[in-house]
């Protein structure tokens, strides 16, 4: 407990210190004997830094790992990170880069290479691991696990054995995203495909063999529109340079324009060689020309085709996307261009020999590396694969939706199971090799003939090529597995499969499968689906029983974040504030388009003109959690995180004023007698609370979650039942303040407990102070009993509630009055009543010294006629009257008031008239005419309000 407890809610004096406290108290690891609850963390990249996807996610995790702690279940929070191989490779190159001592990745070779990768990991890679502390998460830090540490490995290599061993591992030739700067194969994850601009080109493909067609074409309602003879086919094209691997030109078989054409051959131009005509259904008729062109190594759909029909395959690029040089297909004069001065070198030859009928602009999904930003190319080339068909038919019956079955893998919210299964129903071959150096190595070695021989070390692999009579030299693969490989073993390599001992040591028993995956939605087919096939044949286990599927996180517009666009938000940087100049330099340094930086700066100092003040870690975790809804795109904005600050104020300030109020009392343990009606309004109010957050937590709706204890929290806790106690706090009655301080801290102090799991940080640093007025001894708020909706068991204060409700009607309607009459809050008023029932009655009989002390009313009056003039409300069916005698300047409120109702008529016209003009509703734009409708609402309710207080005068 800290000796002294601060007048104002300052995050950055106490956040560090708590964390540091609870670190090295060892709370984080599993303890107790309670059932096992875990949560494995998807494993950020060893390269990167906190950004607001990890923020959110990590925030929902924390809070699910301190809830589920506090509710006695045996916590993990599997925490560690991902080696990158790209990512990091990139990296360190650049930062030998930087040091300017000559060395490079080639230079120093792969052991050189991967030496200094060691080195730059032991320097700066456990930056995000630093900055997850930052944010609270209580990850058990001891256990965590690095994908190339050693036992990560030693699962990577015997999942590999095994499914080489049961032939679903296979090495072979297939169509690949290839980054020619990276020279590496790359995921589908990895490429971005965006609109640019391009060009189509037509081209004529001449008939072989002196063969000619009657061409007939025919408008939509079957009208001959052009009918000729030719001795050629049109082909259209976006690049023109792949067609030196064309290896046929293919129609719709229903196509009636080219029937005449079966079996028929075209002259590839420029090449001299022959090719078939096919027909196949995934010709789009109505698109072109309807003939289009098959380059089997270059295109993925093509590739398809050409399996289907047997055609043979030439790749017309190196691994750097120049055209290849060997390879007799490929005219002489090509060989060893660029790709790019290749198409226009085609194009030329095309147009000189009159075969290039037509170019026109063309908008085009281009596909570009997101490391490098260059085009990929799909290239043929011999990889590793990972056989899908039977693994991915496993994979539909082990996922359910919202209906999940038991042994199933539930889905929330369940419409995230229909992408999985629409993935799964189209699978294709994985391939999991790539030509890096940083990664786990291909345990493959091979013979001086090509011969294959897989095994978990080199001396098994030496044993299998002995036995299979091979006896020459060995060399192993200089691949290594991609990281979506090692990541799909996460679930179990991370508790210690496959070695026995670690497994015993790391509670693989207790914990596979693990109690919930929370992640996005973009990789519930690269990583969800693989750890849910790869675990259930390599262990027989889900990996979890729930994956949590959440939006992802834009900028207040709905925007992307990216640097590209300088919208970036570092969660540091909200949490420990930063300074405008400090803000423009981090968003505008190592753009990719430099000239992007003058525009970057300007919007940033339009929107941050004081940069970012410091909000504290608990303020963004309640963000977060308030905006994790079940939709797709969570938009971030940075008012609500300020506004969350003034909750965490606000809490601050009511724990402040229950500590000054029991101060000097002595302990008060258990739960309080409650004798006040405010005192049993509140624990039913708790009890109602705690059933929320519980059902809330279960269904993983965080934005429920926190709009219930948010209200709670500030509207019924620290405005009204601080505002309720006052009288007994100040009363004549030694007992009802007594029970009324002790239902103070009772209620504060399961407050913050219902509040920890979001807002941990300000939450244990009042809990310290509050505890031991209850008698809690030391220790933590984590190690606190979650409020559970079974403590109220028994509980029936219904009665006191009802009353309390009207008495907070009747003070809000008596406030109100002071409000629209300005009149101080300082000065009494008599109220007038009439109408209303007996409970009426008795309430304010009940309730008549309350209603003095919190409403500054000096005398409550029943009447049975009409009242002077007055101020009106009701209540129910109770009517409340204010004199206005002596309150107000009856004139001149009468004068104030037709002034106003004048100008808010004025605008209210104004509103009118825009909205009746047909010609602004048809031309501005939506939001625009929106924002006026919701004006001309606001107006009219001003105007009706006015006009009703005008009548009363």
């Amino acid at each position: 407990m800290t000796t002294e407890f601060a007048t104002g809610y300052d995050p950055r004096s106490f956040e560090s210190r708590l964390y540091a406290q609870w670190e090295s108290s060892g709370a984080f690891a599993p303890a107790g004997d309670g059932p096992a609850y875990s949560i494995l963390l998807p494993p950020p990249n060893v390269t990167g830094t906190l950004h607001m996807g990890h923020a959110f996610q990590h925030t929902l995790q924390d809070a699910l790992i301190r809830y589920h702690r506090m509710r006695g279940f045996r916590t993990l929070w599997q925490v560690g990170s991902d080696h990158a191989g790209i990512a990091t490779e990139m990296v360190v190159a650049r930062n030998l880069d930087r040091e300017g001592r000559g060395e490079t990745r080639d230079s120093l070779g792969r052991d050189g290479f991967i030496e200094k990768v060691w080195e730059w990991k032991g320097q700066s890679g456990d930056t995000i691991e630093r900055q997850m502390r930052r944010m609270g998460a209580s990850g058990d830090w001891s256990r965590s696990v690095f994908t190339m540490d050693p036992g990560a490995s030693k699962a990577v290599v015997e999942a590999f054995v095994r499914m080489h061993e049961e032939g679903l591992i296979y090495r072979g030739q297939r169509l690949v995203n290839w980054d020619p700067v990276l020279q590496t194969a790359i995921s589908d994850l990895e490429v971005v495909s965006e609109e640019e601009d391009g060009h189509l080109w037509s081209i004529r493909y001449p008939l072989a063999d002196g063969r000619s067609y009657e061409h007939v074409e025919r408008d939509a309602e079957g009208n001959e529109t052009l009918r000729e003879t030719r001795d050629y086919l049109v082909v259209a094209t976006t690049r023109p340079e792949t067609m030196l691997g064309d290896t046929a030109a293919m129609v719709h078989p229903e196509d009636p324009r080219y029937a005449a054409l079966t079996g028929a051959f075209v002259e590839l131009p420029l090449t001299g060689r022959r090719i078939p005509v096919i027909t196949d259904d995934y010709v789009d008729r109505d698109f072109g020309t309807g003939v289009v062109k098959v380059t089997p190594a270059h295109d993925f759909n093509d590739y398809a085709v050409g399996q289907r029909h047997g055609l043979p395959m030439i790749n017309v690029l190196t691994a750097d996307a120049r055209i290849v040089s060997g390879d007799d297909a490929i005219p002489l004069h090509y060989r060893g261009m660029d790709r790019y001065e290749a198409r226009e070198a085609v194009l030329a030859d095309l147009t000189a020999q009159g075969l290039l009928l037509e170019a026109k602009p063309h908008k085009l999904q281009v596909p570009r590396g997101d490391r490098t930003g260059q085009v990929i190319e799909p290239w043929l080339t011999d990889q590793w694969f990972v056989r899908m068909d039977g693994l991915g038919a496993r994979g539909l019956e082990l996922a359910g939706g919202s209906d999940a079955a038991d042994g199933q893998v539930r889905f929330v919210p369940g419409n995230w199971i229909n992408t999985y299964r629409h993935w799964l129903g189209n699978i294709q071959d994985w391939c999991i090799s790539r030509q890096l150096w940083w990664g786990h190595r291909i345990p493959a070695w091979y013979g001086e003939g090509g011969e294959i021989f897989v095994g978990r070390d080199e001396g098994e692999a030496r044993a299998k090529a002995d036995a299979a009579g091979y006896t020459g030299a060995l060399s192993q693969d200089s691949d290594v597995l991609e990281t979506w490989f090692s990541s799909a073993l996460w679930p179990f390599s991370t508790l210690g499969w496959p070695d026995a001992e670690s497994m015993a040591e790391r509670g693989y028993e207790e914990f596979l499968p693990s109690s919930v995956l929370v992640t996005g939605f973009d990789i519930i087919f690269f990583w969800v689906a693989r750890m849910i096939m790869l675990s259930d044949h390599l262990t027989g286990e889900l990996p979890f029983r729930d994956v949590y599927v959440t939006g992802l996180v834009r900028d207040k517009d709905g925007q992307k974040m990216s640097k590209s666009k300088g919208n970036i938000l570092d969660p540091l940087d909200i949490i420990d504030g930063i300074a405008l100049d400090d803000l423009v330099a981090k968003r505008t340094a190592g753009l990719m388009q430099p000239k992007m930086a003058e525009k970057i700066a300007k919007a940033t100092r339009k929107e941050f003109p004081d940069g970012i003040p410091a909000f504290g870690a608990d303020a963004l975790r309640f963000t977060m959690a308030a905006l994790a809804g079940p939709g797709r795109d969570i938009k971030f904005d940075l008012a609500r995180a300020e506004g969350y600050k003034n909750f965490c104020n606000k809490l601050w300030n009511a724990t402040r004023f229950v500590l000054m109020n029991t101060e000097g009392a002595a302990a008060m343990a258990g739960a309080p007698a409650a004798r006040t009606a405010p005192e049993q309004w509140i624990l039913a109010r708790l009890a109602a609370v705690t059933a929320e957050a519980e059902a809330h937590f279960a269904s993983y709706r965080f934005d429920l979650l926190s709009q219930c204890l948010y209200e709670f929290a500030w509207n019924e806790f620290c405005d009204w039942f601080v505002e309720l106690a006052k009288p007994a706090l100040n009363g004549g009655d030694a007992e009802a303040a007594a029970s009324t301080r002790h239902t103070l801290l009772f209620v504060l102090e399961r407050l913050l407990c219902l509040l920890h799991p979001l807002t941990p940080f300000v939450t244990e640093e009042l809990w310290q102070q509050v505890a031991p007025r209850l008698g809690i001894a030391g220790g933590s708020i984590m190690a606190r009993a979650y409020p559970r909706s079974e403590d109220f068991a028994g509980q029936d204060f219904s009665a006191a509630a009802a009353d309390i409700e009207w008495l907070k009607a009747m003070i809000s309607a008596l406030r109100r009055i002071r409000s629209e009459l300005g009149v101080s809050p300082a000065k009494a008023v008599r109220l007038l009543v009439s109408g209303g029932n007996a409970d009426d009655a008795a309430r304010i009989e009940r309730f008549r010294s309350q209603l003095g002390f919190l409403a500054r009313v000096e005398g409550i009056e029943a009447i049975a006629g009409d009242p002077p003039p007055a101020a009106a409300a009701l209540v129910g069916e109770l009517k409340l009257f204010v004199p206005l005698e002596g309150l107000v300047d009856l004139d001149a409120e009468r004068a104030r008031l037709d002034k106003e109702l004048k100008r808010v008529a004025g605008e209210l016209a104004k509103s009118k008239g825009k909205l009746a003009s047909e010609t602004f509703v048809a031309n501005a734009p939506a939001a625009v005419v929106e924002q006026e409708r919701t004006r001309l609402a606001d107006w009219t309710a001003q105007h009706e309000a006015l006009a009703a207080q005008r009548a009363r005068l």
